[in-house]
């Protein structure tokens, strides 16, 4: 109590308790998410839909053009 008592000798207010990280800057309040994991989430599912856009372009392009050239398959549309 060295550090209370010395504040209250020089007339300064008692210190404030650090606030709780997990307390800090919720998006809502009833809602356990803070806001650092708002973005992190944005930033995760935004990769991976870039990455599942490349898988489906990828996919597309062996189906469409690769496949029938080693003759793998013929296409149903082309004669």
């Amino acid at each position: 109590m060295g550090e209370a008592r010395r504040r209250a000798s020089q007339g300064l207010p008692p210190r404030r308790p650090r606030p709780d990280p997990a307390e800090a800057e919720r998006v809502v309040s009833w809602l356990p998410l803070s806001k650092a994991q708002t973005r992190q989430f944005m930033a995760v599912t935004t990769r991976g839909a870039w990455i599942g856009i490349g898988a489906l372009v990828l996919f597309w392009v062996v189906v469409r053009f690769i496949g029938p050239a080693a003759g793998w398959w013929t296409l149903a549309d082309m004669p």
